[in-house]
């Protein structure tokens, strides 16, 4: 017999919960959508229309009265009610997946997880870019030794918006948590910590770059592993020519990979995964090369093929861990970590100094 599917609360319906969370969520089996949260009109009007069945709120408090018809809340709104709306879940006795960054700190992260395992209940974090496909295939890459010896990781996540476009994500207020730093370096560091392991060195460099510009908009970190790996990371909206996605060295072979994972496109422009027959491919003009003594741009080395990429593999452990049947897929002591490495890039950054884990 099918299971009856769990019955999920998406909060925020802006780009986090329209484009990622909400069709992720009706894409999975063992997933229902049954409540989106969003004081805004047009928002609600969206929400209707992509998903006719779905119960509209206008409050989070509406959600938490009707607890016991759920069985899981995604936190999807922005950074700054991560920590309170996942607090008020949980002590509602909802198991809650948040959107990256899970909190503002990694005390506030870990304060969340030992609520979490106090009430018994699922606190997952979305990093979706786990299961990207450029990540994917370099994790294979890692595990099989086609690399030797990893030394050198180099990540960027990079785009060119020479104008601000405002919004929290954008705010110069600290209480939003906003910046670069905590956006897309959430998910560099998080990928830098799966792939090779704790930080002992954060070095960084942040800067405002843009006219009008409140937060950093143009951001390095670099990581000193335990294992010995260095990791340099940059994201930046002001990069008027785009580096390689991924750049690995390491003592037999190295592994270049440009251009961005395709699902995001793929959702904005909206499709959904279980509607197209290669969700997550790309074309073999985008694979990378792997190979020694040359560069990738004149021919040098061997085209390795992309692993298609894979979101709703993250929902479907999501689902699995909240019955009991398989383990969370990224856990808030996980994100907690990777905050840990944030905060003290944040301070490296402001007081020009090395910082040590």
């Amino acid at each position: 017999m099918t299971a009856t599917p769990l019955r999920v609360g998406l909060i925020g319906y802006g780009l986090a919960g329209s484009v990622f969370h909400a069709p992720l969520i009706a894409a999975t089996e063992g997933l229902a959508l049954d409540t989106v949260v969003t004081s805004n009109p047009e928002r609600q009007q969206q929400a209707r229309a992509e998903f006719p069945d779905v119960t509209l709120a206008a409050t989070a408090e509406e959600l938490f009265d009707r607890a016991d018809a759920l069985d899981l809340v995604v936190v999807a709104s922005p950074n700054k009610t991560h920590v309170p709306l996942a607090t008020a879940a949980l002590k509602a006795g909802l198991p809650v997946v948040v959107d990256k960054p899970v909190a503002g700190t990694a005390a506030e992260a870990r304060t969340l997880a030992a609520l979490a395992e106090e009430r018994g209940l699922l606190l997952s974090v979305f990093q979706n870019r786990r299961w990207d496909n450029d990540f994917l295939t370099l994790r294979r890459l890692l595990a099989e030794g086609e690399l030797g010896d990893a030394w050198r990781f180099e990540s960027r996540f990079e785009r060119w918006r020479p104008q601000p476009k405002g919004g929290w994500r954008e705010s110069g207020d600290p209480a939003e948590i906003g910046g670069l730093l905590y956006d897309l370096g959430s998910h560099v560091v998080d990928q830098a910590l799966v792939l090779f392991g704790p930080v002992t060195e954060v070095y960084a460099e942040t800067d405002i770059r843009r006219p009008g510009a409140e937060t950093d908009d143009d951001t390095f970190i670099a990581l000193t592993h335990a294992s010995g790996v260095r990791s340099h990371l940059y994201v930046s909206a002001t990069a008027a020519q785009l580096g390689p996605r991924f750049r690995v060295l390491g003592s037999r072979a190295g592994y270049v990979k440009y251009g961005l994972d395709p699902q995001e496109a793929a959702l904005r422009e909206g499709s959904r995964p279980g509607t197209v027959a290669d969700w997550g491919a790309e074309d073999q003009s985008l694979w990378g090369r792997i190979g020694s003594g040359e560069s990738p741009l004149t021919g040098g080395g061997t085209p390795v093929p992309t692993l298609p990429g894979d979101y709703p593999a993250y929902y479907a452990a999501v689902a699995d861990a909240v019955r009991g049947t398989g383990p969370n897929p990224v856990t808030a002591l996980e994100a907690a970590a990777a905050l840990d490495v944030l905060e003290a890039a944040r301070r490296s950054a402001r007081d020009k100094v090395t910082v040590t884990l």
